[in-house]
């Protein structure tokens, strides 16, 4: 199984079958490799050698693929470093137009969008009228649809980014579900995230040149 497979069955709503706690996958592409974990089992996707990974982990123990001396372990091996350990996200698709006026930009220089565009394909751009918000979709880890979101500090704490979160529901194009990678300790995008109806789904590392 691909990293691929295992996004579409947790996208349907299904398990990843499995018979032990961890599986290899090749890497999905030259951007990153990956280490995602989700409920009863944990994802190596890199080019590593499976016998190298076996001797790196330690017996069942379920944390151990997202703990820092499998991740520094991986680094070495990949000449690669890890982004960071990210909570995982999904939403389903919703019909119709999204709940606020957006319009769509092709030359935005913003940090996210830059970012966007480093790790992701088909990055297409919003902003919010006021220019206050700005909100990114583009096909990311395995071709999975993600989202990010951005909103101006004097705009913050009014539900924006709720907003925000919410609208990509409706502009991810193929009535596909989209994905958020989020840092744990960013409590204020986890609760807008969860407020437009994400649910958490595993966590996950890159590892990026």
């Amino acid at each position: 199984m691909d990293l691929a497979d295992a996004i579409a069955l947790v996208e349907a709503g299904d398990w990843i079958p499995a018979d032990r706690w961890y599986l290899t996958a090749p890497q999905p592409g030259p951007r990153a490799a990956a280490v995602v974990a989700f409920p009863g089992v944990s994802i190596v996707a890199a080019d590593v050698d499976p016998a190298w990974v076996a001797a790196e982990l330690p017996e069942e123990d379920l944390s151990a693929p997202l703990n820092p001396p499998f991740l520094r372990a991986l680094e070495d091996k990949l000449a690669r470093r890890v982004n960071n350990i990210d909570i995982v996200l999904m939403s389903a698709h919703l019909p119709g137009p999204p709940p606020l006026t957006l319009r769509e930009v092709s030359d935005s220089d913003h940090p996210r969008v830059r970012r966007a565009h480093r790790y992701r394909d088909e990055v297409r751009v919003w902003e919010t009228e006021s220019g206050r918000g700005v909100l990114v979709v583009g096909r990311g880890l395995a071709g999975r649809w993600e989202v990010a979101v951005e909103v101006e500090p004097q705009a913050r704490d009014r539900g924006l980014g709720r907003t925000l979160a919410l609208a990509a529901r409706h502009l991810v194009p193929g009535e596909r579900p989209v994905w958020a990678q989020i840092a744990p300790g960013n409590a204020a995008s986890v609760r807008a995230f969860l407020a437009a109806g994400y649910e958490p789904v595993g966590a996950e590392a890159l590892l990026v040149p």
